[in-house]
């Protein structure tokens, strides 16, 4: 019996958005339940049944297996995992509703378009309609879709690597966001990001306690002056590149495809060619940190005893030691530094029969398709897996417009994802579960 793994793709990907799954941080969000359930009936539709298990009230990730008849029993699972969670958008901003799902312009708009309930809707429906025909994958599938993405794990992957380790027994290979996005160079030639890296997190509290007091009267111990200067320090301080080896197989496959030395030194010269993709390419030629919030005082005429700073801090892997170090020289003895999060970076080898199933089917849907690795400036549920052992890949095939600003759609206002990109990269997923 045939099938079309692309026939659902894009109305799944729709009635996703449709459900709000907002991540507002540790309180419950609106819909994360939700969205399990629904996930859960498309499933039990075909048969394959699943679990929901909740860190919190609504906090819900839901795992399922999926080893029909046919599969090669003797191999380990793949994992395939994506999060139902995603960032908050204000609807006045935008030119469609962000949880409308409407289709415009040849997209589907709305919060989650790209981050990332495309990948859920395109592993659904190739799923769905491999089980409706009775055609098995190579190897055991494991499914997992998870709470909590968007705000650091801690009540999706995390929880459910502490709690619910016995789940992904046997696992050692993973796909997942963010990668296997293309990005053209030429009529004849797309380079499709596999991510096989990302940077670690360290999201910094800085705390400057001084002495309260009067705003009129002079003050040597102003915890504000004191914080504003150590944000200050952090904010231009200019980190040294540190060229990782997938940012180096990146940077060669750039050079060779563009025809031109590429000096990691000047390179931001040479990736500004690339359009939009440049931004996050750039983010991981060395460690970053960005301020994001300040607090301190309540009224004009009283300095406060207190002020503190969050820091957005991403390390490159194999830069962890260094990166902490340097924050602590920068903000100086009068500044407690606190850990609100801190994460590892990632990595792994581009090479292996994953990698060679994902080079083979994005070939076939793509005669210009050229797989090549890439460090991912962000963070994913990949950091929970990696605690276990599984080697994470980003690969969320999708073939882009070369004047799209992908990069521009995660956390973005207008949000969307054109409509082809989803049905090439439900086929391509189906190709991929074939031989992967």
């Amino acid at each position: 019996m045939d099938h079309r793994p692309d026939a659902e793709v894009v109305e799944i990907c729709r009635d996703l958005i449709r459900i709000d799954t907002t991540n507002f941080g540790p309180q419950p969000g609106p819909g994360e339940r939700e969205a399990a359930e629904h996930v859960a009936g498309l499933l039990d539709e075909v048969g394959i049944s699943s679990e929901i298990f909740e860190a919190g009230p609504k906090r819900a990730s839901l795992i399922a297996d999926w080893a029909p008849e046919g599969v090669d029993t003797s191999a380990t699972p793949l994992l395939i995992h994506g999060h139902l969670d995603v960032v908050p958008a204000n609807a006045d901003d935008w030119t469609h509703h962000p949880f409308a799902g409407e289709i415009a312009d040849g997209c589907v708009w709305g919060r989650g378009a790209v981050d990332m309930k495309d990948f859920d809707a395109m592993v659904l429906s190739v799923i769905r309609a491999r089980a409706r025909a009775g055609v098995a994958p190579r190897r055991p599938v494991k499914l997992v879709f998870t709470a909590d993405e968007e705000a650091g794990s801690h009540y999706g992957a995390h929880w459910l690597v502490d709690h619910h380790r016995d789940q992904l027994d046997g696992c050692t290979e993973a796909i997942g966001e963010v990668g296997g996005f293309s990005l053209t160079v030429r009529d004849d030639l797309r380079l499709y990001l596999i991510q096989t890296a990302e940077k670690g997190i360290a999201w910094l509290r800085l705390i400057a306690d001084g002495t309260a007091g009067h705003g009129s009267m002079r003050n040597d111990d102003n915890a504000v002056t004191e914080l504003a200067a150590a944000v200050a320090r952090i904010g231009a301080y200019d980190w040294p590149h540190k060229i990782t080896e997938a940012q180096r197989a990146f940077l060669d496959a750039v050079s060779e495809a563009l025809e031109v030395e590429l000096d990691p030194d000047r390179a931001q010269e040479t990736l500004a060619k690339l359009g939009s993709i440049s931004r996050m390419i750039g983010a991981t030629m060395s460690n970053t940190t960005n301020p994001t919030m300040l607090t301190a005082g309540y009224k004009h005429n009283v300095i406060p005893g207190r002020a503190e700073a969050a820091i957005d801090g991403r390390f490159v892997p194999g830069g962890r030691e260094e990166f902490l170090a340097t924050i602590k020289e920068l903000v100086g003895d009068k500044i407690t530094i606190e850990m609100d999060t801190l994460q590892p970076s990632v990595e792994t080898e581009f090479s292996g029969a994953l990698v060679e199933a994902m080079q083979r089917s994005l070939a076939a849907e793509d005669p210009g398709a050229r797989a090549v690795p890439y460090l991912m400036s962000g963070g994913t549920d990949a950091k929970a897996w990696d605690r276990i052992g599984i080697r994470c890949f980003g690969f969320a095939p999708l073939r882009l417009p070369a004047d799209l600003d992908f990069v521009g759609m995660f956390h973005g206002v207008d949000e969307r994802v054109p409509t082809d990109a989803l049905e090439f990269g439900a086929r391509v997923l189906d190709r991929f579960l074939a031989t992967a």
